[in-house]
């Protein structure tokens, strides 16, 4: 058990530390943390995240596509992104 609480520690500082404007794959969240080839874990940890000083709303599938949010669904975290000045077409990311 103490293992996964320090995987989710470094996987919510990782996230932490994504600026406005930018985003994060999953995938490139759980290299950042230490454990390539976790996204799924990462996944999980952003979709029971409720902590508002996260940015979950910047972590995103990979190849771009915005995938879900758990504060609002997926045009909530659109919205929040499109705020941040995040371009997005047909429901992905346009690469930064």
């Amino acid at each position: 058990m103490v293992k996964k609480s320090l995987f989710k520690e470094r996987v919510q500082r990782a996230v932490r530390s994504i600026p406005k404007g930018k985003t994060f794959s999953y995938g490139e969240i759980a290299k950042m943390s230490g454990n390539p080839g976790a996204g799924r874990a990462v996944g999980t940890i952003m979709a029971n995240n409720f902590d508002k000083t996260i940015p979950c709303h910047r972590v995103v599938k990979a190849g771009g596509k915005i995938g879900n949010y758990n504060r609002g669904g997926i045009s909530k975290k659109i919205e929040l992104l499109k705020k941040e000045g995040v371009e997005i077409k047909a429901g992905s990311v346009v690469k930064q």
